[in-house]
């Protein structure tokens, strides 16, 4: 047996691996969502607690007026609840436009906090722990600044955490905005559905683990009092408080009713810095909770370790592998002496990834249709590639910043003036 039939060997089994853990998940996550779709999602609440919707904000004025009509607009009791904007070092006119927005609305409880260099300017962990100091909201609700909720969200996502004692923090579902702007907006709309949304309904489903988004989740604040806030050098704030919540002996709560829309990286080289981010700040919470893993005090959290571990390091390796096998092949400097046998596998994982994306997309409204089913296809040759050079730019970048010890700093993304669906969809028949 050559070396090239063993990385086919094991490229091979780790990807029906992670694919089995996938559609066992979507499984689960269909089930859990169809489920829950028989309910409105809402419980009964004897008093409804003050909560403090906390926006973190660097140069977002694009998106904040949008932004901030959705959260005025929320249902819940409006004595209850209060706006914190943090606009955090911007340079541009974020300030005026939240001056703005408050004077039209006398009537709403907003705060805007304007940070200079000095104070702010240190990422979203730190602009958080900055609202957290000023908050009289006994849950915090968290909101990115280019998010549009549903009127409902706040309101279900607060009747759920009240429901149980033991819940740290329930989630929502977040979808894509402008999934027509581009190509790659409708790749990530479809991975959005099928791989966070369905995910995490079958890892609660199956596990109840849930791992934190970075926005339209409730969380309460005795617990973020006792961690100390958030991590100021964790990029992936929200991966890294759940694993907290975890080990406190709390669980989190996904809840599909709860919605917010929130707007996409439109160009490749938006998407890429952007997901380089979510990789350092992955990797960083894995590597510091790596240890628990093996702890079999830590409970049922060692598994959303794993799942990360699994997906970092044994996806990524196989996907390498794979390539590798690929272009050597095409060089004509070796080839895989499997046999029929290996091309069978490779074709097989190929329908059951489309299928598995398509089970998935039939929860949602208006996005099981052929065009969708098409782009999977084309996504497993080229997204799913682009990912792998996002975590390997992603462990680079890591691995420089730890050695020259960077100072976290905002790394937002770039955000687009929007057209409406319609507008998309004439413009593209021009």
């Amino acid at each position: 047996m050559s070396f090239i039939d063993i990385l086919a060997i094991y490229s091979i089994f780790a990807i029906w691996g992670l694919l089995f853990i996938n559609i066992l998940l979507s499984i689960g996550g269909y089930i859990y969502i169809m489920r829950m779709y028989r309910t409105d999602g809402h419980h009964t609440v004897l008093e409804y607690p003050i909560v403090t919707v906390m926006v973190p904000a660097h140069n977002e004025s694009i998106v904040l007026k949008k932004t901030m009509e959705a959260l005025i607009k929320f249902d819940y009791p409006k004595d209850r609840y209060e706006i914190i904007v943090v606009n955090d070092n911007s340079t541009d006119d974020s300030a005026q436009v939240l001056k703005t927005i408050q004077h039209n609305n006398p009537s709403a409880k907003i705060i805007v906090i304007n940070t200079d260099r000095v104070v702010g300017g240190k990422g979203k962990s730190n602009a958080l722990n900055i609202a957290l100091s000023v908050a009289s909201g006994s849950v915090i609700a968290i909101y990115d600044a280019d998010n549009t909720p549903e009127k409902q969200a706040l309101k279900i996502l607060v009747e759920n955490l009240m429901s149980d004692d033991k819940l740290g923090a329930v989630i929502g579902k977040f979808r894509t905005r402008n999934k027509y702007a581009s190509l790659l907006t409708r790749f990530v709309n479809i991975e959005t559905l099928a791989y966070q949304c369905m995910n995490q309904a079958g890892r609660f489903f199956f596990f109840k683990l849930c791992t934190i988004p970075g926005t339209n989740y409730v969380i309460r604040r005795e617990l973020i009092d006792q961690m100390g806030g958030w991590d100021v050098n964790a990029l992936a704030e929200d991966t890294e408080i759940s694993f907290r919540l975890y080990r406190m002996g709390y669980y989190i709560k996904f809840i599909p009713q709860a919605v917010t829309w929130e707007q996409e990286p439109q160009k490749l080289k938006q998407w890429f810095k952007q997901r380089t981010r979510w990789v350092k700040g992955n990797l960083y919470v894995l590597k510091s909770n790596f240890k628990y893993a093996f702890d079999p005090h830590a409970g049922i959290m060692r598994l959303d370790v794993i799942y990360y571990a699994l997906v970092y390091l044994l996806m990524f390796s196989s996907l390498i592998f794979s390539d590798i096998i690929f272009v050597i092949g095409i060089l004509g400097l070796g080839h895989v002496t499997l046999g029929g046998f290996s091309s069978l596998l490779w074709e097989m994982a190929i329908l059951l990834f489309v299928l598995n994306v398509a089970i998935t997309l039939s929860v949602e409204r208006n996005e099981f249709n052929i065009n969708n089913i098409l782009l999977t296809f084309v996504m497993l040759f080229t997204y799913a590639k682009m990912w792998v050079l996002v975590v390997a730019n992603g462990m680079i970048q890591g691995i420089r910043d730890a050695l020259y010890q960077k100072e976290v700093v905002w790394d937002k993304t770039e955000r687009f003036e929007e057209m409406t669906e319609k507008a998309v969809k004439n413009t593209k028949q021009v």
